[in-house]
């Protein structure tokens, strides 16, 4: 499986980021805690270089808790101000200002010496498509001053967005890369809604997705599916196979057939992915740190 999605406006973007980096004391990097390293732009360490940064592990509250924990620890061990935030219902948000002003307490303090008192921070917020980068920046600005939607490529242009007397936010439209060397970064974002529904089979995806559930949170995919027990993997099927026959098996607890009694995959497929999305299934995290340092 090969997934691309790089419209034309993204490479424009990029060079926009690029141009607008000096503007900027400082970089929000949003990213999906239910996939920190998926969720990131590689392109972006390239980018922003040793400019200050700040990750913000979006979307906490459908990860899992002990895992934002240990991805938390990951970034600061790599020297980013780390906050966790639920940008949906405003968790975290109110203490985006000040983790920002203690981040750079002492490039403050070299303006006051200057005599730059009240000079504003300015930030620049990245992050890939569909992360919740506008929804975040309305909760922080406490109006709505950014677009925001619920698929990839809403927002499109630059915009500056004063939260206050001491942070100005400067808004960018999100951005991934011309091609997912690994395929597993391309069906994370596919799972979380980051890159279309229609680059790929949803069928397929949800086999994937099953697969991955069935692994790491089994106890969950038995509950939400009312499953007595899983199918038993057999020693030569691979995540699509494995992942078709736990669709069935759900798709029959739900009662989804089509005409001639067959059941109907596509319809659990879809079905599976909007009730991961939306957290329904409850709390997942679908990396680890220890899984990224063994790869290397």
């Amino acid at each position: 499986m090969n997934i691309q999605w790089y419209p034309g406006h993204m490479t424009k973007t990029r060079r926009q980021i690029e141009a607008d980096l000096k503007l900027v004391d400082m970089v929000v990097e949003l990213i999906d805690a239910r996939i920190p390293i998926s969720s990131r732009n590689p392109d972006i360490d390239r980018l922003v270089g040793d400019k200050p940064r700040l990750v913000v592990l979006n979307r906490c509250d459908q990860a899992d808790a002990g895992e934002n924990r240990s991805w938390s620890e990951y970034f600061r061990g790599k020297g980013f101000a780390v906050l966790e935030t639920d940008a949906k219902t405003g968790a975290g948000v109110n203490r985006f200002s000040q983790v920002i002003q203690t981040a750079l307490k002492d490039t403050i303090a070299r303006w006051r010496e200057k005599g730059q008192v009240g000079r504003p921070v300015r930030a620049m917020v990245v992050g890939v498509p569909n992360v919740g980068k506008s929804t975040f920046i309305n909760k922080v600005a406490k109006r709505k001053s950014a677009k925001a939607g619920d698929r990839p490529g809403v927002t499109r242009g630059k915009q500056w967005v004063n939260i206050d007397a001491g942070l100005d936010l400067l808004d960018t439209p999100g951005i991934l890369w011309p091609k997912f060397e690994d395929e597993q970064t391309g069906l994370h974002l596919a799972f979380t809604g980051a890159v279309k529904d229609d680059i790929m089979d949803v069928e397929t995806l949800g086999c994937h997705l099953m697969t991955l559930m069935a692994r790491r949170y089994p106890d969950n995919l038995l509950a939400a599916y009312k499953l007595s027990s899983l199918p038993q993997r057999e020693e030569e099927e691979n995540d699509i196979a494995y992942g078709y026959r736990l669709l069935q098996a759900a798709a029959m607890k739900r009662g989804m057939r089509i005409s001639g009694g067959e059941v109907d995959t596509e319809r659990m497929a879809r079905v599976l992915l909007d009730e991961y999305r939306s957290g329904k299934l409850g709390r997942f995290t679908l990396e680890t740190p220890e899984e990224v340092a063994a790869r290397g």
